[in-house]
């Protein structure tokens, strides 16, 4: 983990959200997907806690070497204050913080889901994907074309790549999950990735799990330290064996977690059950972080 004071080369509208691009190159230098990184707002405005916000990328080379991009929404003091940084303003950095994703070993075909300004980790994943030889497919969906996070990005980083919006104004009419069953098969993934809102990431899980297919979900939750101190950001995750459970920190054992390890029912509620293949096919899938991590 590193703190560092990161000057801001620019602040910008990406639709309906924020991109702020930060010097930053120590932090970048080590930064892997699914990671985050935890900002502090200025003293004096009754703000005591640092905002965190999942890495949407990480330059390590070429002319932008050195600076690292997160993907805000305003919804409240801190990004509203965030959202005014101007060129050159230097802000209070630390990170990389949390779990990332991970790379399976050999050819595979990879699922990358996501939801709203959610997606905007999966694509620095998808290029570590792509950079390491793996097939890479997307499903990207929110609420109304606004919400889309970089579509044409998406069209240029993914083998295929399937569009949603829940009012029909961009690419398919309904929500990502209404396509993920016939996009596991066309693709014939082996592994899923998704970010995005934690409802999503639960359906997203049961798909993948009651068709054996490994899923590595980055979850949302209220990451108040970033450090493991607080334990304000629990989930409740279950043993192997299915004997018991326990639960562990989003910000230090994650934000990456198996999706069918989690206790879904006891950290969202009850939900619908979906569809289980017959006996010979279910049971929990291989361990979803099985595989190499992505700093190799």
């Amino acid at each position: 983990m590193i703190r560092a004071q990161c000057e801001v080369l620019s602040t910008r509208r990406s639709g309906s959200y924020y991109a702020l691009t930060l010097v930053a190159p120590e932090i970048a230098e080590h930064a892997r997907p699914g990671q985050f990184v935890e900002i502090a707002v200025p003293e004096g405005r009754e703000i005591m806690l640092r905002r965190p916000f999942s890495i949407h990328q990480a330059s390590r080379r070429g002319g932008w070497a050195g600076t690292l991009e997160v993907v805000f929404d305003v919804v409240g003091r801190g990004t509203a204050w965030l959202a005014e940084a101007k060129q050159h303003d230097t802000l209070d950095v630390i990170g990389p913080l949390g779990r990332s994703f991970q790379v399976p070993q050999g050819p595979a075909s990879c699922l990358l889901v996501g939801g709203g300004y959610g997606a905007a980790p999966l694509y620095f994943l998808a290029e570590e994907l792509r950079a390491r030889g793996k097939e890479v497919h997307m499903i990207i969906g929110a609420r109304d074309h606004e919400r889309v996070f970089k579509p044409v990005e998406g069209k240029r980083l993914a083998h295929s790549l399937v569009m949603t919006t829940e009012d029909g104004s961009m690419g398919e009419r309904g929500r990502v999950t209404d396509f993920l069953g016939p996009m596991i098969e066309r693709t014939r993934a082996q592994v899923v990735y998704a970010c995005g809102p934690n409802a999503m990431l639960r359906a997203v899980a049961e798909h993948a799990r009651a068709r054996s297919i490994p899923c590595q979900v980055a979850v949302e939750e209220r990451m108040a330290c970033g450090l493991g101190v607080c334990w304000t950001c629990v989930v409740p995750v279950l043993a192997r064996d299915g004997r018991g459970w326990w639960n562990v920190r989003a910000c230090t054992e994650g934000p990456v977690f198996n999706g069918a390890r989690i206790w879904w029912d006891r950290w969202l509620g009850p939900g619908e059950a979906l569809p289980v293949p017959p006996a010979e096919e279910s049971g929990e899938p291989e361990d979803a972080l099985a595989g190499e991590d992505a700093d190799g």
